[in-house]
């Protein structure tokens, strides 16, 4: 049965003017007669969806109590039936109702809090009501069940863009599953978008489209309303405070609903991208679906930029409720240092009361968000969902040591060790690359039988008893015990102000004096051990040609050659997954920490098969923790988003363009003495002027960053570098925003 006999037969309507609309669940029509103009629905049979349009038409009826208000209502047929059924099909003919779209009008505070009055006006008169079509009606746009959209996440083709969207996920389990059963639950209309909603006047005038319509808990409706038109501003939050002021006047939110708020929201713009990137396999040419999936993207990325806690206050502080109590700072600071030693330091002269953190952003107590250039711990992203879920189910499952097999542990380091040469192939896995160091220095001084460790000036390699005697930053520090006899201390290859140029004559003026070292201690080194890029000598790449000669040098007379990849390693660099791969050299050791397992405790000492050997020599060497079943799989979930997500590759693209930006910059700003660096770890060497020194610029820089809410760090022997080694999630826009305000700093201080 065609359109035209259904009009005719049914509603007496011969001379229809039929236009098709956009619609996910029926098929929809805009009828225009001289009896009026209408709209045809027109849904597959089942007997549910029978029920459903049945208690969607009692409900238009229990509506029109609203004066002011205009709802749908149900156009009875000739034989005063409201649902016609016809060859399996289900037809529907409302009334069509008036009024410009809220998608097509400016969203004036007046019309916004117009909408909040509405919505609650309207859940007023419907929440209560009892329909069991619609109680146990089950549908992936109830944000109640909201984890049945899970199953298409799979569809988001873009890596970055599908793990955002899980974050969001893990982040409902977290926050919004746990006070489920306390929320307040009733018949809602469950999707008060731009395109459903009426206005005339500057004022809501009616609503249609009820086919989302659910049972479920009352804050969705707001949450729903809220995101639609949140999209595209400038500030959402101030765009939703409106919204809520106008519905808490009316029907009075409650405490725990507005502090899930943040969530709903995130959730409803999942809900909305999942739906589309499947329907996209479905109706892959739609550009309905394209039009309406990109502002939700554009939202969803503004508001993991939007802190939390934040939100939480601003939609508290707009229902008129108090905000959340943080601990002051001074309370906070006391408590430390009563339980801690002086020694355990600060970031910044204003510490930062720190809360939560995802990708590249930390979110203090205050609500304010920091975009974090200086975490590379963090090296996929602060809180990134795959790591997260590893680490949980992992630990959910089992958690032992390596005296036993298990999975993780084989599939985790058979993984790592495709990532180095074939001679580079045993793996010792440990808590944290000082745990390495140390375990690697056991290594070689046992396969050498030498006992002297070479070592960088300004290096650092852990915090362990042996770590900190072949780390030149601690030992020759202020309060530092001194060199230890066994160390030799070589000058750190920078090129910069070396008086050489880094086109390998750096590389051979440096060599030529550690290899002399080298030779008055011929027979007696066991391992000479260097960073690629000195990270706390001020981020300073090795003079080129440097690492060639001296491991040479160190070989021939029996010793072993250490790369420490701590800081550096894991694609950070762009170019380079290791750094010791920037000289064209392979050591006979690679130490691993840090980056490695996403702020996760583990460290590991890559080596030969032969230097393994030689300490498998009746002494055997255990770890508690080190490649436990949790870290190892944590681990392999690091390299599964490097891979994944083309971390190494975006490293390089953001890194070069930072390292350009800061490179122009330099030239207008005669302060900036070296921008040195590769991918995203990159270092700027501050001069002094005439009224400070280039530590107190630098420290200025940083303080003045921190104000700014953008986290670095300062490092290097007069700490007047500035350190910039980011998670990799930090992007273009994000690496703008650093040099627009590094700018500023320089600016607002010569100014001063």
């Amino acid at each position: 049965m065609n359109i035209y006999e259904v009009l005719s037969d049914y509603f007496g309507i011969t001379d229809a003017t039929i236009t098709k609309l956009e619609g996910y669940d029926s098929i929809n029509y805009k009828i225009k007669s001289k009896k009026g103009t209408y709209v045809l629905k027109q849904n597959a049979f089942s007997e549910e969806t029978l029920a459903l349009l049945q208690s969607e038409n009692q409900l238009f009826e229990t509506l029109q109590v609203l004066d002011g208000y205009d709802f749908p209502t149900a156009i009875p047929s000739l034989k005063n039936e409201s649902v016609i059924v016809e060859e399996k099909q289900i037809f529907r003919l409302l009334s069509f109702i008036e009024g410009e779209f809220l998608g097509d009008v400016d969203h004036t505070p007046v019309l916004l809090h117009s909408f909040g009055v509405f919505l609650a006006k309207m859940d007023m008169q419907i929440h209560e009501k009892y329909h069991p079509a619609i109680v146990g009606k089950e549908t992936q746009w109830d944000l109640k069940e909201f984890s049945s959209n899970y199953q298409y996440i799979e569809y988001i083709t873009n890596p970055k863009d599908r793990s955002l969207v899980d974050y969001f996920f893990l982040q409902f389990d977290e926050h919004v599953y746990p006070v489920k059963d306390k929320l307040r639950k009733g018949i809602i209309h469950n999707d008060g978008n731009d395109w459903n909603v009426l206005t005339k006047n500057d004022k809501i005038s009616g609503i249609i489209d009820f086919g989302d319509m659910c049972h479920s808990w009352l804050i969705n409706e707001v949450a729903i309303a809220i995101t639609y038109v949140m999209m595209g501003k400038e500030n959402p939050l101030e765009i939703a405070s409106h919204v809520i002021k106008g519905y808490h006047s009316i029907f009075h939110f409650e405490e725990k609903e507005l502090d899930i708020l943040y969530y709903l929201v995130a959730a409803r713009l999942c809900t909305s991208v999942c739906n589309s990137a499947h329907a996209k396999t479905l109706k892959p040419d739609s550009e309905y679906i394209t039009i309406s999936e990109k502002p939700a993207w554009e939202l969803l990325y503004k508001w993991i930029s939007i802190s939390p806690i934040k939100a939480k206050d601003f939609f508290r502080e707009a229902a008129g409720f108090p905000p959340i109590r943080k601990k002051e700072d001074s309370q906070q600071l006391y408590r430390r240092k009563k339980n801690f030693s002086n020694a355990l330091s600060l970031s910044y002269s204003n510490p930062i009361q720190m809360q939560k953190s995802a990708f590249q952003y930390m979110y203090d107590a205050d609500g304010n968000t920091y975009l974090d250039a200086y975490n590379n711990i963090m090296l996929a992203g602060h809180c990134h969902p795959k790591v997260v879920r590893a680490g949980q189910k992992s630990m959910a499952k089992l958690n032992t040591n390596t005296r036993y097999l298990y999975n993780e542990l084989l599939s985790y380091s058979e993984k790592l060790l495709v990532k180095f040469p074939e001679n580079l192939n045993k793996v010792f896995f440990v808590n944290s690359g000082s745990a390495a160091s140390d375990l690697a220095i056991r290594m070689a001084t046992n396969h050498s039988q030498r006992q002297k460790v070479m070592v960088l000036e300004h290096g650092y390699h852990g915090n362990t008893r042996i770590g900190i005697d072949i780390s030149h930053y601690k030992y020759n520090h202020e309060g530092g015990t001194g060199k230890q006899e066994y160390i030799l201390a070589t000058p750190m290859p920078k090129a910069f102000e070396s008086g050489y140029p880094d086109n390998g004559t750096a590389g051979d003026f440096f060599a030529k004096q550690t290899r002399e070292q080298i030779k008055a201690n011929t027979n007696q080194i066991a391992a000479f051990i260097a960073e690629p890029i000195v990270g706390c000598g001020g981020q300073v790449p090795l003079a080129n040609g440097y690492l060639q000669q001296v491991y040479q040098a160190i070989r021939v007379q029996g010793g072993i050659c250490i790369s420490d990849e701590v800081q550096v390693g894991f694609g950070r660099l762009g170019d380079y997954f290791w750094g010791y791969e920037m000289f064209d050299v392979i050591p006979d050791m690679v130490i691993l920490g840090k980056p490695m397992a996403n702020g996760h405790p583990i460290g590991a000492v890559v080596t030969t098969t032969e230097i393994a050997e030689s300490f498998d020599n009746g002494l055997e060497f255990f770890s508690s923790f080190g490649g436990n079943p949790v870290s190892c799989a944590v681990g392999e979930a690091v390299l599964d988003v490097i891979e994944e997500e083309g971390l190494q590759e975006h490293a390089k693209k953001v890194g070069d363009y930072l390292l350009g930006r800061l490179k122009d910059l330099q030239i207008e700003y005669p302060e900036i003495l070296d921008v040195r660096g590769s991918g995203l770890f990159i270092g700027i060497e501050m001069g002094s002027t005439h009224e400070v020194s280039s530590t107190q610029l630098a420290a200025r820089i940083k303080n003045g960053l921190r104000e700014s809410h953008i986290l670095i760090s300062t490092d290097g022997p007069e700490d007047n570098v500035l350190k910039i080694k980011p998670p990799l999630s930090f992007n273009l826009l994000d690496a703008d925003k650093l040099v627009f305000h590094i700018s500023q700093q320089l600016y607002l201080f010569l100014k001063s």
